[in-house]
């Protein structure tokens, strides 16, 4: 017995929760992930033989991967000391074995555990992993359904391969590392020998088919309170398994699991899982789950157990012997296609397309803002992200046929969500970490620790995808929890500097995504076609934003703000065709494209429009606004003048426009100017130290960025910094003390500096950061010191400051995390953005270098819209704020929904 507090690797045990003949099971938490998990210590005589662990390794890495809510998921197996051990989910409820105890299932529970057992089986099947050890101990009743334990760990016991049913042969079935034998003395039985098929009796290999026999017996006893098979020894036993059959389920003495005793179909069922010969026993778990829904169809329950209010349904099929079953399935087969000919005979109209309709969503009446709708994989529910009037951001769910959307507890502080293959869950990135939920809401579970990056894939083989910083790779990682390794690599021939936006392929292999180009900013660039298992990648075409798969084999992108389509040739790796357009004005957001599709072609997306509109409004040190709107539109990167004047400001044109603009607005004479023209973009206005000119990055459509410096008056001469480095760059300050212009490069690995008004304007090295990763580093006024935001002590970003002269040194400012720092009253206080508010440090520098404990002034109504894109500002002396205030109503332009993709594309 292991006590409380003994560490098996990263995991810590808190408490006992069983013992048996086979191991011990403890309640633990992972150190690292900080869940609670159940660990299995498993006995030295199944592992002391290195062959036999090393399969037992191989298959769970194998099983790991099943991705299933009715499958109890195993998270690591390690070896700490000579303990052996399994980590699996924990799961709260009581087993099978405990409730049959009490007699047998009413019908709605029985039809409805049933079908989750049999769908948890054809889902592992499929994945090439037999269970091997199916009974009542080894499923859990939980308030959500049934869970399937310890699945297809038998084998690695030392399944024999005997040719006879020796007694040899059968004790090495019996070594499961899963299985708890019931009693153990002369004369006993072994518990799972009563849910052995006759085929592994006798010495056979356990299959698919030996499932379905331990699935009828788990039924049969679900129904009757009785076990199928029976023996007052282990020969007896083995002798009613091969020759006899079990007694019909209303035959039995409590086989009447509701008053008008079993449903129609369930005892044949039932014989056709348990007969004899595996060649003519039910041959899928599908079929059987099929049937489960048939039965319940019949009894006038849907396939949850609950009550059908439609009559008459149509009950399963009959199968009159059970060594007819493939008869019985021909023909019923025969007479579906007889029937489907005379309908499509007399009803030519049933083969027509189906329509197709559009409607918009309702709005919703608690946000103030809502975007990235994401369809289900099933097509029956969206869900996206939305912020309501008190500024929390969460994921919202609309059933598809429902009008109303309702929060989803337990998401906020998401960016934006990704759906589970089954469409039951939704995975998301908060706090630094990638987590799942159930979109019935709750406590969500972490993934793993995730920094940098908040868009994923989860693909139907129970693998995510997730994106990094503009210039990382994409990262790959299970569901189930695990490390994150890399999925691909930069192709930096092509001019890429990272990849973002993933999209998994149906078939969990093939995936999308797009190649960050040095040219294109942060989300448009090229697209391409990866696969799990190689770094490398097939470039398709371009697009300026976000990437999907659609059914039909249809890839989505972007041009500008038009949604298009073009078809995919997989085995060639490569688009053909032309593109079609889909939709026009999409809300691009950071030029990323606000659509999803569903794998039923029902397409959703977002309109550009007033939905990004924001307001510039003045506000005191409390965060109170006075006065008009300063500035609408999209606008961001305000950045106030020394003499408290004029505003910089960066604001999108339009859905037509090339990218952002600068604009200057005269707060006295209440005048706005554009100071920007030309193609291309113009980012990240900043104030010369005397307040007459400005500078900004200008972004052209081809080439590298250059540092456009001009008059602020808009009139006077023009000059820029100009560099060949492939990476864009972010300005970030204009040093009052050195007269520096001070620039990151989008690998945010480096400080540049450069002296606009010299000769050379060559960008340099700042030395004295050392920092891996460096974001809007601003100077002190005196020029002594240098703040800035970065990763490098964790998930979450925290600002800190380096001293540039004297003795060397870094001191972190902020305490939960930080950016977008802010010098202050002469150097005396630093102002950053932290805990979705403006926060305050007074700095003392006579003697040294000292940070005082962080304030908090004020709420922001908009944060830190991305690393680039700064939401407020302050006055030189700390007193004034301009702030982004998103409109206190609904900002318009509603989800649209088109309920047929296919009708889009096939008729143009």
């Amino acid at each position: 017995m292991l006590d409380a507090g003994k560490r098996l690797g990263p995991y810590e045990i808190l408490s006992p929760l069983g013992a048996g003949g086979m191991g011990e099971v403890y309640r633990a938490r992972d150190t690292r992930l900080g869940r609670e998990v159940a660990v299995k210590v498993l006995p030295e005589h199944l592992t002391a033989n290195p062959e036999i662990r090393t399969r037992f390794e191989r298959e769970a890495r194998t099983i790991s991967g099943l991705n299933h809510p009715n499958i109890c998921t195993l998270f690591d197996v390690g070896r700490e000391d000579e303990t052996d051990y399994l980590v699996m989910e924990l799961v709260e409820g009581e087993t099978l074995a405990e409730r049959l105890r009490r007699g047998p299932l009413p019908t709605p529970e029985l039809v409805r555990y049933g079908a989750q057992v049999a769908d948890a089986l054809d889902r592992a099947h499929r994945a090439g992993v037999i269970h091997r050890d199916l009974k009542p101990a080894n499923v859990m009743i939980t308030r959500s359904g049934a869970k399937l334990m310890d699945f297809g760990l038998a084998r690695a016991g030392g399944m024999s391969r005997s040719g006879s049913g020796s007694s040899a042969g059968m004790s090495g079935m019996s070594q499961s590392p899963t299985v708890a034998q019931a009693l153990t003395s002369e004369g006993s039985l072994i518990g799972t020998f009563q849910y052995m098929a006759p085929e592994q009796l006798e010495g056979g290999e356990a299959d698919a088919r030996s499932d379905i026999w331990a699935l009828g017996c788990v039924l049969y006893e679900m129904a009757t309170g009785r076990r199928a098979f029976e023996g007052r020894s282990q020969a007896s036993l083995i002798a009613a398994i091969l020759e006899r059959e079990p007694a019909m389920v209303g035959e039995t003495p409590s086989g009447a699991s509701s008053a008008g005793g079993p449903p129609q179909g369930l005892d044949r069922l039932i014989r056709a899982c348990l007969t004899k010969d595996p060649e003519e026993r039910l041959q899928t778990a599908h079929d059987a789950k099929l049937q489960l829904q048939w039965i319940a169809e019949g009894a006038g329950l849907s396939s949850t157990g609950v009550a059908n209010s439609t009559p008459g349904a149509v009950p399963a099929p009959v199968i009159r012997r059970q060594t007819s079953s493939r008869l019985a399935w021909g023909v019923a087969a025969a007479a579906m296609l007889i029937a489907a000919v005379a309908i499509g005979w007399l009803y030519p109209r049933a083969n027509a397309p189906r329509p197709n309709y559009r409607f918009r969503t309702e709005p919703v009446q608690e946000a103030v803002d809502y975007m990235w709708p994401r369809i289900s994989p099933d097509g029956r529910m969206l869900v996206f992200d939305a912020v309501d009037s008190s500024g929390t951001l969460r994921a919202w769910l609309r059933p598809m046929n429902q009008t109303v959307a309702r929060p989803v507890l337990g998401s906020e502080g998401l960016r934006r969500a990704y759906w589970s293959p089954d469409s039951k869950e939704i995975a998301f990135v908060a706090n630094g970490r990638i987590q799942r939920l159930a979109i019935t809401g709750g406590t969500p579970v972490t993934v793993c620790e995730a920094q940098g990056g908040v868009d994923l894939s989860w693909g139907s083989k129970g693998q995510i995808l997730m994106d990094g910083r503009t210039t990382d790779s994409l990262r790959i990682v299970p569901a189930a929890g695990g490390e994150l390794r890399p999925a691909t690599r930069i192709d930096r021939a092509s001019g890429e500097i990272g990849s973002a936006w993933p999209h998994f392929l149906p078939d969990g292999e093939h995936f999308l995504f797009i190649g960050n180009l040095a040219s294109s900013g942060v989300a448009g660039g090229s697209i391409r076609l990866g696969k799990l298992g190689s770094l490398e990648s097939k470039l398709l075409g371009r697009s300026d934003g976000r990437v999907e798969y659609a059914p039909g084999g249809w890839v989505l992108f972007l041009k500008g703000t038009t949604l298009l389509a073009q078809k995919l040739d997989l085995r060639a790796g490569k688009l053909t065709g032309q593109p079609l357009t889909i939709a026009e004005r999409l809300r691009t957001g950071t030029s990323a494209g606000h659509f999803s599709i569903s794998m039923t072609g029902v397409l959703t997306y977002s309109r550009g429009g007033a939905l990004t509109q924001n307001m510039l409004f003045e506000a005191d040190r409390t965060g109170k606004t006075s006065g008009a709107a300063v500035a609408s539109g999209q606008v961001v990167n305000p950045r106030l003048s020394r003499d408290g004047h004029r505003l910089l400001f960066e604001m999108v044109a339009g859905v037509q426009s090339d990218g952002n603009e600068v604009w200057v607005s005269d707060l006295v004479r209440g005048t706005q100017t554009k100071l920007v023209f030309g193609s291309g973009s113009a980012r990240m206005p900043m104030w010369s130290p005397d307040g007459q000119r400005f500078a900004c990055v200008q972004i052209p459509p081809s080439g590298p960025s250059r540092i456009l410096i001009g008059s602020a008056d808009g009139l006077g001469r023009r000059d820029s910094i100009t560099t060949t480095d492939a990476l864009p760059l972010m300005l970030t300050d204009w040093a009052s003390a050195t007269g520096q212009v001070i620039v990151v490069p989008g690998s945010f690995q480096n400080v540049l500096v450069a002296r606009p008004d010299s000769a050379d304007k060559a960008l340099r090295v700042l030395t004295g950061v050392g920092a891996n990763f460096v974001a809007q580093p601003v100077m002190s006024p005196d020029g002594r010191w240098l703040a800035y935001a970065s990763t490098d002590g964790g998930p979450a970003p925290q600002v800190y400051v380096v001293s540039l002269s004297g003795t060397p040194g870094r001191w972190q400012i902020s305490t939960k995390d930080g950016y977008m720092p802010v010098w202050t009253r002469g150097g005396r206080e630093l102002l950053f953005e932290g805990e979705g508010a403006v926060m305050a440090v007074d700095i003392e520098t006579t003697s040294g270098f000292h940070a005082g404990t962080p304030t908090r002034l004020f709420a922001l109504p908009v944060t830190a819209l991305s690393p680039t894109d700064r939401s407020w500002c302050s006055s030189e002396d700390g007193q004034h704020f301009f702030v982004l205030v998103a409109p206190r109503q609904t900002l318009g332009g509603d989800i649209e929904v088109v309920t047929d993709f296919g009708s889009l594309v096939n008729r143009k």
